[in-house]
């Protein structure tokens, strides 16, 4: 056998379930959501948190939004105690805020957790041992009788030493760990006997946790297995159901959204799935999912940057740049189709925001996240007109024709070729103005005057600056018309004007108007953009920054000066 060989592996069976009524299902309302960053979050950490680390953190998940938040482990080590113990005597813990402790069915480590908890509010007490086959035969040596009383035993602690604190509300909580890869049967006997210890039908509020400790198989394959336990379990209808997936197989939050459709009332995970090997389920992801679809998460992660940050600043884990819904470049789009879409999409909405947001490649709107527009749309040597145009036109309020964006295109293509990167929006507009906005010298428009007689529009143009300006005389059907025949009486040149586009810009801009040119004399052509105080003074020069580019790379013909009569 070597060493990549896949037969020393069994597959995952599937279950024999023919009444399955969760793939019917749709989700439309948010779990009961249950934070496990400070415990199980913290234990996979290189470098666990420190106290003012998980306090800020804590605050952190406090202002999201959750309502149940796991703390900690606190008869497992001193740091766990002393922040949980810290928490509670400084008031932290808002009243409508349940803490939760984690516990092994360990009678030794029950008086030091409820310790821990003294004078708290509410609080949820966990407590768990292993069920699946494995660990009962490799770890414990019992068969499932003797795990049962394990968990039963530990049940039963619970119980007494939480009456021995009648002012707090309690929440009893028992996972059966590895749910996902113990026998359904014996996972309802085992549920079952802890109820009866604790009686949820008498009024005691009961989580029965269901994880997929080891995520083992398809995510449907787990909504089978919680689908069979609502079933099978006696008095389903006391408890509250959660589920506690991982990522092994990178199907963490499928399998949580799956396992709510097949009747799951409680979802635990952490922020980015931070969490032992792969990560636990990632309850911004599976939140957002469901902001998507319209189903308010009952989370609050607008400020969505503040929020990775801290997180990075606690943990010391960095949130990847394609993490789902709040990566640095999940809404930055480099492929120019891509870039074009949006513009057009964010364009209509705009329009038609009362028809609710349906943007191409944007699933939700950026700015809910607290994300800038600017970082929609970013340009490498992948970016096409689209996205160029975009960026003048958010950033500088600058719209081309579609002509004139496809020509500055090639030209941002090549400086992105040319450095190996990214080109920035300052970047896009330096060059925009250089290869457009700039007059060649002596071809400024000083002055022009025009007069209408009928159809015919006569124009007096001074070219050049100061003593050397001269005064152009032409006339034609348009301003345009009247500056070409202008060039031609003074330089016997036969300009062709190929596109023009002019419009008036919003208010706020030094310029009222912009006008975008592009003119052939022989073989040669060349474009060219100005901004004027109206119209007329835009085209006037636009048009001659043109013709004296476009004279420049003519070869045919000799490059006067404009002022020249």
């Amino acid at each position: 056998m070597s060493s990549f060989d896949h037969r020393k592996y069994r597959p995952f069976g599937p279950i024999a379930k023919r009444d399955r009524r969760w793939p019917d299902q749709v989700i439309e309302r948010a779990p009961r959501w249950a934070s496990v960053d400070l415990r199980d979050g913290n234990q996979a950490l290189v470098q666990p948190m420190n106290v003012d680390q998980k306090l800020k953190l804590f605050d952190l998940l406090v202002s999201i939004g959750f309502k149940e938040i796991e703390v900690g482990f606190p008869a497992a080590s001193q740091p766990d105690f002393d922040f949980v113990r810290r928490i509670i005597e400084e008031g932290r813990v808002p009243d409508d805020v349940s803490i939760q402790v984690l516990v092994q069915a360990r009678e030794e480590l029950m008086a030091r957790t409820f310790e821990s908890l003294r004078g708290v509010r509410r609080a949820i007490v966990h407590v768990y041992n292993s069920t699946n086959p494995a660990q009962r035969e490799q770890v414990f040596r019992l068969d499932r009788e003797g795990v049962k009383a394990i968990a039963v035993r530990g049940a039963q602690w619970v119980k007494d030493y939480a009456a021995r604190y009648p002012d707090t509300d309690w929440t009893f909580q028992y996972s059966p760990e590895s749910y996902s890869q113990t026998e359904l049967d014996y996972a309802v006997e085992v549920c079952a006997a802890v109820n009866e210890v604790w009686r949820p039908d008498q009024g005691q509020k009961v989580i029965l946790n269901l994880p997929a400790t080891v995520e083992s198989a398809t995510p449907n394959v787990f909504a089978d297995q919680i689908e069979w336990f609502c079933d099978h379990l006696p008095g389903r209808e006391h408890v509250r159901i959660s589920v506690h997936t991982h990522n092994d197989r990178g199907c963490g939050v499928a399998a949580a959204e799956l396992a709510m459709m097949a009747g799951a009332d409680r979802v635990e995970g952490t922020l980015m799935g931070n969490g032992e090997r792969t990560g636990n389920m990632d309850i911004v992801t599976m939140a957002m999912n469901l902001y998507s679809q319209g189903v308010d998460p009952e989370l609050d992660l607008s400020a969505a940057r503040e929020m990775t940050e801290c997180y990075t600043e606690c943990t010391g884990m960095p949130v990847h740049p394609r993490h789902p819904w709040v990566g640095e470049l999940v809404y930055t789009a480099f492929s120019g189709s891509h870039q074009d879409a949006i513009r057009k999409g964010m364009a209509h909405y705009r329009e038609h925001q009362g028809e609710g947001w349906n943007v191409p490649y944007l699933p939700i709107d950026p700015a809910d996240l607290g994300r800038r527009y600017e970082e929609v749309v970013r340009i490498n040597s992948q970016s096409g007109k689209g996205g160029v145009a975009h960026v003048l036109e958010r950033d500088y309020g600058i719209s081309l024709p579609r002509w004139l964006a496809q020509e500055l295109s090639r030209a941002v293509q090549a400086e992105s070729e040319r450095t190996g990167g990214e080109v920035t929006s300052a970047r896009i507009h330096a060059i925009f103005e250089d290869q457009y906005c700039t007059a060649p010298a002596g071809w400024e428009m000083d002055s022009y005057a025009l007069s209408r007689a009928g159809d015919t529009v006569k124009g007096t143009i001074g070219v050049g600056r100061g003593a050397g300006a001269a005064q152009w005389h032409g006339e034609g059907h348009g301003v345009v018309e009247a500056l070409v025949d202008a060039l031609a009486r003074n330089h016997g040149i036969d300009a062709v004007v190929e596109q023009f586009d002019q419009h008036a810009l919003s208010t706020g801009t030094e310029a009222s108007a912009i006008a975008c040119v592009r003119v052939r004399i022989d073989d040669a052509a060349a474009s060219a953009v100005a901004f004027g105080e109206d119209t007329a003074a835009a085209a006037l020069q636009a048009v001659l920054s043109a013709a004296g580019h476009a004279l420049e790379r003519s070869p045919a013909v000799a490059m006067p000066t404009a002022a020249q009569a």
